[in-house]
């Protein structure tokens, strides 16, 4: 008897998902535990494991379809019978494959099928060059172009056919929440942005003097985004408002700091959380960020990873940015911008001088933070940045 794959639960505040992909087809084997589905909710993304070894015998939910947590999204069979009614949806006004079977079954797009159909070819025939495999109208219309060009006597002159496509992709559930989310950070917080520029020689010397002992004896290279999660701890200890929130008509003070860290996903950035990061080691937040990059690329943090942050740092610089103006994600009232590192002209002692210069930028809630306290904080992570000494003898 088929065993019915549903939707897990997978949050307190998540009621749909959204299916990103099937790992299996209809009649594919699948051994327990092996990924069946990959689903994406507002926060996260997640694999759907088989229950036990079988064959995947129906999909009731395509992907890119939305469904209710505790929905039957498709059937297993544990005993290994796949049934020829379980055609998936998709695919079931797809031109059919040759008898022989040896024609892959691409993800056809309802106007490619018609243009298919209109054209007398199967979908096996056509190279696929849309997102996950997927055959598009412009596929078939450029094979049947090419076919015909190829039929047609030479002519002295040729014109190049030109084909202008866009293809519709619904918004994942991921990005449509991002989306909410800074559309309110911007239209209900009094979002200010503060700057300053960081002197990178000291840091850069201590972690070039350091780098091999540190990885070999914790197993992880030291990076710069542990100096700045330490500073921003040290930081926030001056300027308790940044790690406070707005609860109503009351402002929340936090006596622990859980640092939200941006890292780029499978399906975008995510920000990940450092709990209690004031008690954390240097190795330890090394440890936990490159965790947190590995399982985001590979879809496999787990939701309640990325909720309760009360601060964030985002370092856009490793992509190039120069500078920015990050986005407070609420109820959080503050986000540090790390920037990319250049070798810049500056004065110092009376001379001028090359310095491996960073930009850093502070966004913040004015409803909660003065412009004092903002650029105080911001200070305070340059200079102990500038001498990361003072992280050790609380200076």
């Amino acid at each position: 008897m088929p065993v019915e794959l549903k939707v897990p639960t997978v949050g307190e505040s998540i009621t749909e998902v959204q299916i990103g992909a099937w790992h299996k087809s209809v009649g594919e084997r699948v051994a327990r535990d092996e990924p069946v589905a990959e689903l994406e909710s507002e926060k996260a993304t997640f694999d759907l494991p088989a229950p036990e070894a079988g064959v995947v015998v129906k999909i009731l939910k395509q992907a890119g379809e939305i469904a209710k947590v505790g929905e039957v999204i498709g059937l297993f069979d544990p005993a290994g019978a796949a049934t020829e009614s379980a055609t998936p949806p998709a695919l079931a006004n797809s031109p059919r494959p040759a008898a022989t079977g040896a024609e892959p079954q691409a993800k056809v797009m309802p106007a490619a099928a018609r243009a298919l159909a209109e054209r007398g070819l199967t979908a096996g025939e056509v190279a696929a060059t849309g997102p996950s495999g997927r055959l598009l109208k412009e596929d078939v219309l450029a094979h049947a172009s090419a076919q015909t060009s190829a039929a047609a006597p030479a002519k002295p002159q040729a014109t190049a056919v030109v084909f202008r496509t866009e293809e519709i992709v619904p918004m994942s559930l991921l990005r449509r929440k991002i989306a909410e989310r800074l559309v309110a950070a911007q239209s209900t917080a009094a979002l200010l942005t503060t700057f300053n520029e960081i002197d990178m020689a000291a840091a850069a010397a201590l972690r070039a003097k350091y780098k091999d002992a540190f990885q070999e004896r914790h197993g992880v290279k030291l990076g710069y985004m542990s100096f700045f999660v330490k500073a921003a701890v040290d930081a926030l200890r001056g300027t308790p408002q940044i790690n406070a929130e707005i609860r109503g008509t009351d402002i929340v003070y936090r006596n622990y700091c859980d640092i939200g860290v941006a890292v780029g996903g499978g399906k975008g950035l995510v920000v990940p959380v450092l709990r209690n990061a004031e008690r954390l080691s240097f190795a330890e937040i090394e440890l936990a960020v490159a965790d947190f990059g590995r399982r985001a690329r590979e879809n496999q943090l787990k939701v309640d990873e990325l909720q309760g942050g009360t601060f964030t740092v985002s370092n856009g610089g490793v992509y190039g940015s120069l500078l920015s103006t990050p986005i407070v994600n609420p109820p959080q009232s503050g986000v540090l911008g790390m920037h990319a590192i250049q070798d810049r002209p500056v004065a110092v002692g009376g001379q001028v001088v090359i310095r491996p210069m960073m930009y850093v930028a502070l966004t913040y809630d004015h409803r909660v933070v003065d412009g004092r306290e903002a650029v105080l904080f911001l200070k305070r992570i340059k200079d102990v940045i500038e001498d990361p000494a003072r992280l050790f003898l609380e200076i």
